[in-house]
Formats: structure tokens, C-alpha cells, sequence
């Protein structure tokens, strides 16, 4: 899948089309995560990934493992971001967390839309937005917050056995998970914006996914 202007059009295209399901924080924790389309270059460093010989062009996505000594999922997969601070917009909040946790700065033009919105059982109501980051060939892992960054080929998240479903015994909903690699998975909420993105942006079905669980490790 290349990371070329006709991909951000269907992206932006797909996006003007989906009608968002956004909700008000009310008594929940505001945030936002940036979805952030890049090119792959050196590779996803995970097992059952082979690296691209040289720089890839091909579109990925970037995602990070927090840090281990972070209070909140630390070591989890994770899309850049964090709390809405006071008088921003989602869109602004996504924008500063990728600046702050992995040293890309873009602008406001960049962003290509949103996906719905995920409460999550810790109490935050999350808005995912799309962005397009460019080649962004030096990012920079802020240590305080993350210790890896991967870029995960946009393709990963095609694959025939994805999602993974799990039933839940507190919920009649499953757990959603997303393979990456060789036996790696990225779990909801993280996964469930990944599976939309999936659907609405690279396959043009318009599928809900705030219904999905969240595993257990997942919800302090």
C-alpha cells in the first residue's frame, strides 16, 4: 500500500463521508490519540516482520509501547496521545501529543478527519484523529513516556485473521484485539480505533466499534 496523494484522498474522501459518533466527556476525561499515516522506512522491528531493504515508501502507521514506569497501561501498545487540555480542540490535543511523544510536529492542514469516539472503562471518553505526517523520517521518543516507536505497515491491519474476538464473562460484548507480527496484539482501545480505521479508511465499510471490550490488564 503506498504512502502516495491519491491514499490521503481516499483517507480524507472516506472520512468526509463517515458520519462520526461523537460523544460529550460530561463527567468522563476528555482525550484524544493521532492515527498517524507515514511511511514505513526502516520497518516495524517486530518478530515476524521482515525489515524492507533500505527506506520503504510503503503507508504505515506509527504506534508506540509506553513506558514502563508510567503509572497509567504501562509497556501497552498505544497511539500518540493524551488528555484535551483546557480550551483545545481534539484535533489540536493529537497534534501536541505527537510533538510531545515522538517529536513530530505538523500542522492543522495535516489533520484528515476523525473516527468515533471510546469511553473507556478508566473513564475517558477518546477521539481518534487522522492525521497525515509525511514521511517524518526523525522521530524521537520522549523517554518519560515511551519506550518504542514502531511504524506498523498500514497492510498489517488487513490481515484475514484480524480482528480477534474474544468473549468476556462481565459483557456481552467481545474483546477486540488486532495480530501484528508474530505473536503480538494490540488490545482495545487502541485496537478498536486501528480495526475502524481498517474498515471506514482503507475498505470503505462504515463499521461501529465503540461497543467492543477492553481486556482486563487494560481497564486501570
Amino acid at each position: 500500500m503506498q504512502f502516495s496523494p491519491a491514499l490521503r484522498e481516499q483517507i480524507h474522501a472516506a472520512l468526509r463521508a463517515h458520519e462520526v459518533h461523537s460523544l460529550h466527556a460530561g463527567g468522563r476525561r476528555a482525550a484524544a490519540v493521532a492515527l498517524a499515516l507515514t511511511e514505513e522506512g526502516t520497518g516495524a522491528q517486530l518478530a515476524g516482520m521482515a525489515a524492507p531493504e533500505g527506506w520503504s515508501t510503503q503507508a504505515a502507521l506509527l504506534l508506540t509501547r509506553r513506558a514502563e514506569n508510567l503509572r497509567s497501561h504501562p509497556g501497552q501498545w498505544a497511539l500518540p496521545g493524551g488528555s484535551v487540555d483546557a480550551g483545545e480542540t481534539p484535533e489540536q490535543a493529537a497534534l501536541r501529543e505527537l510533538q510531545e511523544e515522538v517529536g513530530l510536529t505538523l500542522h492543522e492542514d495535516a489533520v484528515l478527519g476523525r473516527l468515533d469516539d471510546y469511553v473507556t472503562r478508566s473513564g475517558y471518553a477518546i477521539t481518534p484523529v487522522v492525521v497525515w505526517a509525511g514521511a517524518a523520517p526523525q522521530l524521537l521518543a520522549n523517554p518519560d513516556e515511551v519506550a518504542s516507536i514502531h511504524r506498523i505497515p498500514a497492510a498489517e491491519f488487513m490481515r484475514a485473521d484480524a480482528p480477534l474476538l474474544d468473549a468476556i464473562a462481565d459483557s456481552e460484548h467481545p474483546v477486540l484485539r488486532m495480530p501484528v507480527g508474530q505473536g503480538h496484539w494490540i488490545a482495545a482501545p487502541t485496537a478498536a480505533f486501528l480495526y475502524q480505521f481498517r474498515e471506514v479508511c482503507l475498505s470503505g465499510r462504515s463499521t461501529r466499534v465503540a461497543h467492543f471490550e477492553q481486556p482486563l490488564f487494560a481497564r486501570r
